[in-house]
């Protein structure tokens, strides 16, 4: 028997509960290592939401999405 695997629907960061909180230790570091790829600095203070999206464009800019 093979298990099927259904995506997620990806939820937008302006819509989650804990967006506001600040962001993860494990967001915090990959957002370091995706800023230092890009050359550019990480803000201080962001929330989960904000770093989820910085996380995205800088995937994208860095071709690690």
């Amino acid at each position: 028997m093979t298990s099927e695997v259904v995506p997620v629907p990806d939820k937008d960061p302006k819509d989650w509960i804990t967006g506001d909180e600040p962001m993860t230790g494990p967001q915090e570091s990959y957002l370091h290592t995706l800023a230092q790829e890009a050359g550019v600095a990480v803000p201080e203070g962001l929330t989960k939401a904000r770093a989820s999206e910085l996380i995205d464009r800088l995937q994208a800019r860095t071709g690690r999405g």
